[in-house]
């Protein structure tokens, strides 16, 4: 009954009927576009764009603009599409996944939705695994769009900045997952508008999308950098802290938690530290050190805000007072309490950027991807991408004979049957291509067949160099090849002259994998466009996947029978078993990639704020009007910290005219009197009255442009050291968050809330940060931005990156404010060069 219903409902079924009349329709033109000459074939180009400036859409296109490609195609690669590589190319256009099987000419298939996508001069990026395919396609597929005038480039690893940009301006761009992505971060961490290589995301097509989408999407991108937090900062701002004495040096407020530093504390910092203004940019790292010891000394208490454990510093959750492992303080506070009690400081390199592949390319307009085995996660493709999966019929019949699995007691017993196996069909000239899970299983049996004198060539991670080469010999006579499941990925394996005859090229799978998808990529490379083939897995009950979740039962039975090593046993049972053990693999892998997007998708909309706010701030010509804002917003908050109590009485004034002088105007520019009787709106009107006169008198000592700049730079300095600080701290919640669940609580939702609560003080931090130096900090005339951090790109399988080797610092001749100037004017140097 479900197998009637099945075929009378199956939507792939009602999907590939109508792409087959798409393909008719495109059919129906080759006659008229095979009468065309080549300028006028290549005149359609600017003709489909013509047409999509005036606002017809590229549906309406879609027919005539393949059958263009097309013809171009027969012409320039002499390929020419079938009726199934049409139907992968409008299945590809909708933003859905076209699965064909190997060898069904998925390169040439993409083709089509590439060209027609790229019409819009939006561009168009495919992404491949590997930068082999990424150079190989881009050459070859290249001759097509050149002919068709289109411009294509190649986006690799180690490009210059401009070769970036102009790969990127192409109509069309080729390169990897991992390229694209880590260019999204970099992007996003530039100093000018002018560095960034990247166009808004407009439409990928994703080759082997099973292997991004799916395998790699556990695994983030992740630029890291060695911190800036040299420990020798954290001890020397310590032990000067010690040195500082209450009211005279540093005013503390108990409700709110504010140190600030007075006139005479500012003073002797300067006189510690042999500098001349600490609230030149110069010197931000060290005036951030300074702060956050004074509150690890003066607001941060031993027993009561955290404990001292094991030599780390542990944090007491202030409402339960439950100790809370895992946590750590952000801004560096964390760091500063370590340097008080003594112990190791901790977390030099920190996490920069870090984004999913699943949140990168979920930032697509359109997304596609081809690959010949996605129809076993069609749900998770659904979900999270907004893809469906479609199965495109084969040009011609499978003839492949998949036969049953062979499962054996012991590893040694299945080992021995594959290499005889291998042997009887080298002797008859079958070429052989066995496919294993692991590095070492691929060196086991290359040592059993050298031992048996049979010529071979091993495929794995080791020697990946040499893939083009091995592929390319796998399908002639004799040949036997040893890989790794996942290589070969989008190499065909052509066959030899004379293998039709012998059977085709022989599979051999070692082991099932835990993914279904990827046994089903292994069969695939035999018996490609109706060349015969066979495949044949051989099991053991040692196996990996059958040690976790193989039936005791079978065990036993095999014992039972008295089965030795040399006899196998070939059931559809045990078969059946196996699959509903790969089916539950599956769904645990699933899961876990699920839990790691929900995680990812809290400092997803985080990112996208902070990106969009950054991208602003390079756009911007004057930022005079949002820092204004920003400082408004830093007052209101202090003066209601401050004027929190009903009674007026109860206020501290003190505290305000404190923060005042310590954050905003100098000493004396506000005082106790002036603020008596006045409401906290009224207060915070006049201090952002004085605020504004001084912002007044500085941008009078300036040229605009000097101003303009000396804003830029201290905002994005702001931003960038607070937004990586951010993720370090996210990172650190996130590993000690799941041991929230004992206590009855989701994790999930915890980190949701508590990340939210993050990302609020720390918005609060720039805005504090950014008023605290537009209005302290002197300006100089050699303004530079500068990052705050020197990243680099590390993917999580390649180890958690270098850390960034630190150049040794030279001391500049500085002149002091008071000292004569250098020009010979016979003025102070405040009152000359000291000036701009």
């Amino acid at each position: 009954m479900l197998s009637i219903l099945n075929k009378v409902f199956d939507p792939n079924k009602r999907e590939v009927k109508r792409l087959h009349k798409t393909a008719e329709h495109i059919e129906a033109l080759s006659e008229q576009m095979e009468h065309l000459s080549d300028d006028a074939l290549q005149a359609k180009t600017e003709e489909f764009k013509v047409r999509y400036q005036k606002g017809e859409s590229l549906d309406d296109m879609l027919v005539e603009a393949f059958a263009v490609v097309r013809e171009a195609s027969r012409r320039v690669l002499g390929m020419y599409p079938f009726a199934v590589q049409l139907m992968g190319g409008a299945t590809l256009h909708d933003g859905n996944i076209a699965e064909m099987k190997t060898g069904e000419g998925k390169t040439l298939t993409s083709t089509m939705p590439v060209y027609l996508n790229a019409i819009t001069g939006k561009g168009v990026h495919v992404v491949t695994v590997n930068e082999y395919l990424a150079s190989r396609d881009a050459t070859e597929m290249g001759k097509l769009y050149e002919f068709l005038g289109l411009t294509v480039g190649l986006n690799v690893a180690g490009l210059t900045r401009e070769e970036k940009q102009e790969a990127y301006r192409a109509d069309i761009t080729y390169g990897t997952n991992n390229e694209f992505g880590f260019d999204y971060l970099r992007d996003n961490m530039v100093l000018y508008k002018e560095q960034m290589v990247q166009r808004p995301l407009h439409y990928a097509v994703i080759d082997e999308v099973d292997s991004i989408l799916i395998d790699e999407a556990r695994t983030p991108l992740i630029i890291s950098g060695s911190a800036q937090k040299s420990t020798q900062l954290y001890m020397q701002a310590n032990a000067f802290v010690r040195t500082l004495t209450a009211e005279k040096d540093y005013t503390y407020d108990e409700k709110t938690k504010g140190v600030q530093l007075t006139e005479d504390g500012i003073t002797k910092a300067e006189r510690a530290f042999r500098i001349d203004n600490l609230f030149d940019i110069s010197h931000v790292t060290l005036n951030h050190h300074i702060s956050q010891a004074l509150k690890a000394h003066v607001s941060m208490h031993n027993d009561v805000d955290y404990v001292v454990q094991d030599g780390e510093i542990v944090i007491v959750d202030q409402f339960t007072g439950r100790l809370m492992k895992g946590r750590r303080y952000s801004d560096g506070l964390h760091q500063a309490i370590e340097a008080k009690e003594g112990l190791n400081i901790q977390n030099e390199s920190m996490t920069l950027a870090t984004i999913t592949f699943q949140n990168y390319f979920r930032m697509y307009e359109k997304l596609s991807g081809m690959t010949g085995t996605a129809k076993t996660e069609e749900e998770e493709f659904r979900n999270i991408y907004n893809m469906n999966v479609v199965a495109i019929p084969t040009n011609r019949d499978v003839v492949r004979d998949d036969r049953a699995d062979l499962i054996y007691a012991t590893m040694n017993g299945k080992f021995n049957a594959v290499v005889e196996d291998i042997k009887e069909r080298h002797a008859k000239g079958q070429p052989v291509l066995v496919g294993t899970v692991a590095i070492e299983t691929s060196e086991l049996i290359s040592n059993l067949l050298t031992k048996n004198r049979i010529p071979h060539n091993v495929l794995n991670a080791k020697n990946h160099g040499r893939e083009a080469e091995i592929i390319l010999d796998a399908g002639k006579a004799g040949a036997v090849t040893i890989a790794t499941n996942m290589a070969g990925r989008g190499t065909d394996i052509k066959l030899g002259e004379g293998v039709k005859e012998l059977g085709g090229l022989a599979v051999i799978g070692t082991e099932r994998h835990e993914s279904r998808r990827i046994d089903n990529q292994l069969r695939g490379r035999s018996g490609r466009q109706g060349d015969p083939g066979v495949t044949q897995f051989y099991l053991s009950m040692e196996d990996e996947l059958m040690r976790r979740f193989g039936s005791d039962n079978m065990r036993n039975m095999m014992s039972k029978l008295g089965m030795d090593d040399s006899q196998p046993i070939q059931s559809r049972m045990v078969t059946k078993a196996v699959e509903s053990a790969q089916k539950r693999v599956e769904g645990n892998n699933f899961d876990s990639r699920k839990q790691l997007l929900q995680y990812d998708d809290v400092l997803r909309q985080q990112r996208e704020i902070i990106y969009k706010q950054r991208f602003d701030v390079l756009d911007s010509e004057n930022l005079r009007e949002i820092i204004e804002q920003m400082i408004s917003t830093s007052v209101g908050r202090h003066v209601a910290a401050f004027t929190a109590e009903e009674e007026q009485s109860n206020w501290n004034l003190k505290g305000i005219v404190d923060y005042v002088q310590g954050n905003l105007l100098k000493e004396g520019a506000i005082t106790v009197e002036e603020l008596q009787g006045k409401e906290p709106a009224e207060i915070e009107e006049l201090i952002l009255a004085k605020v504004k006169e001084a912002y007044d008198a500085k941008e009078e000592q300036l040229s605009p442009e000097q101003m303009r700049e000396f804003e830029k730079v201290i905002v994005l300095r702001a931003v960038d050291s607070k937004w990586m600080e951010h993720i370090d701290t996210m990172e650190q919640l996130r590993q000690g968050i799941h041991l929230r669940a004992y206590g009855q609580i989701d994790p999930l939702r915890e980190y949701q809330q508590e990340g939210f609560a993050m990302f609020e003080d720390m918005i609060a931090s720039i805005e504090d940060e950014v008023a605290k130096y537009i209005m302290k900090a002197e300006i100089r005339n050699n303004l530079q931005r500068q990052e705050v951090v020197k990243g680099q790109a590390v993917h999580p399988k390649e180890g958690d990156g270098e850390k960034v080797k630190k150049q040794p610092a030279r001391k500049k001749a500085e002149v002091g404010r008071n000292d004569p100037c250098p020009c010979g004017s016979g003025k102070k140097y405040k009152q000359c060069h000291g000036r701009a």
